[in-house]
């Protein structure tokens, strides 16, 4: 593909009105097209941020100049998503329906809409992708996550989102669902996991296409960060899914090595008080992006403990791109990454866990050995460049798709 393109990228969170998650995923494939030539528009919904919880801006990101934000704001405040939430439809986002309109986009690439309603995918021009960057289409908690307290292998999403303290979306019962994803060109899921659970419940065109990390600045402050003591990494959301809680308790018995803990979230309480007197746990809070390959490159091991269904888990990557081992509870799309890339351990218990740190921390060779098989896979199936070559022959296929249907139709009247 050589001519560029115009693309819309529309989802509920973008910098710096998100939670980390798919709104940097959406910033860095927005801002990775723009280096290429391509323009562009990216739609996100501030009222959503604020309504989900949001406490002001989260600055730090920078858009290239072919990247136009447009952030709606509508005079309902959070009564906007709240009701988009409840009739799956863009209420009170008239300037997002008017960019859609009035616009001609070669590629129109929904992400996170879960607050900006799915009968939005009926709308706007040219080839139209969705990433799958949660179970939003088959989960209305978004996350497998059942009574907040285990992966959902059996259905009851009436009781489970009112658990959840929120209240059912009726229309999820009615065809507004799948008549608004029969707009949809190309569904992309980050694992072969994610795929197949939508696979289970609903009959759509799904194509693999893992997400990415993009290179690391090279600022020097590896040299500094993350010295002293030997450690073990968390990164994450502190929420109960990612299974921080079952780690801390690990480490009062494993005085060998310290637990550091980047992120934080509602859940930051209850761990703070499970770890309480444990000097060797400690609370970093959010750290920025380009300073997190020092944490991850001076670590023995990432270790993963979600306990929910994650959909790809971009942490591993960072780490592999980082030279650093993981170590991952065999569960859901975790188990991909993790044997793909033969870059880490996967466990069960906490036994198995335990056996893996020590495993790794009295054998340098073994850290280096899996270290470097997670950066060999990182290079051939993780980077920026792999993923944007990906990501614009799928375009391209369905472009031309687009142009021999248009075509047909054409003879056809």
């Amino acid at each position: 593909m050589t001519r560029p393109l115009r693309f819309c990228m529309v989802t509920t969170f973008y910098p710096p009105y998100h939670f980390g998650g798919d709104g940097v995923q959406v910033h860095q494939l927005s801002n990775a097209l723009a280096r290429r030539g391509h323009e562009v528009d990216v739609v996100h919904d501030a009222d959503a941020f604020t309504a989900s919880g949001g406490r002001g801006p989260v600055n730090g990101f920078v858009d290239h100049s072919l990247v136009h934000t447009h952030t709606l704001k509508s005079r309902a405040g959070v009564l906007s998503p709240i009701l988009t939430h409840q009739t799956g439809r863009p209420v009170f986002k008239g300037d997002l329906c008017r960019l859609l309109q009035t616009h001609r986009h070669d590629v129109v690439h929904f992400h996170n809409v879960s607050l900006i309603g799915p009968t939005i995918l009926g709308m706007g021009s040219g080839v139209k992708l969705y990433t799958l960057h949660e179970h939003w289409l088959i989960c209305p908690m978004h996350v497998l996550w059942k009574f907040d307290r285990e992966p959902c292998t059996e259905r009851a999403c009436v009781a489970c989102t009112l658990h959840g303290r929120r209240p059912p979306q009726w229309w999820r019962y009615t065809g507004v669902l799948n008549a608004s994803l029969k707009h949809v060109d190309r569904f992309l899921a980050p694992s072969e996991f994610t795929r197949q659970r939508h696979l289970e419940q609903l009959d759509l065109p799904i194509s693999v296409l893992p997400l990415f990390v993009p290179p690391w600045p090279d600022d020097g402050a590896e040299e500094t960060i993350g010295r002293g003591r030997p450690y073990f990494l968390f990164v994450g959301r502190l929420v109960k899914m990612k299974g921080l809680q079952t780690i801390i308790p690990v480490f009062r018995d494993y005085p060998e090595a310290d637990l550091l803990i980047v992120g934080d979230g509602p859940f930051e309480s209850e761990l703070r008080t499970m770890a309480a007197g444990m000097a060797n746990v400690r609370f970093l809070g959010a750290v920025q992006w380009h300073r997190l390959r020092a944490y991850y490159r001076n670590a023995i091991a990432l270790i993963v403990p979600s306990v929910g269904y994650e959909s790809f888990g971009v942490v591993l990557v960072e780490a592999f791109s980082a030279q650093t081992p993981v170590i991952a509870r065999r569960l859901g799309a975790i188990i991909e990454t993790v044997e793909e890339s033969n870059g880490g351990i996967l466990y069960r218990d906490n036994d198995e866990l335990v056996r893996a740190m020590r495993g790794l921390q009295q054998s340098p060779e073994l850290r280096r050995t899996l270290g470097g098989n997670g950066y060999a896979a990182y290079q051939a199936k993780w980077t920026e460049d792999v993923h944007i070559a990906r990501y614009l022959d799928t375009v391209e296929r369905e472009l031309e798709a687009r142009r021999r249907r248009d075509a047909a139709q054409t003879r056809a009247r």
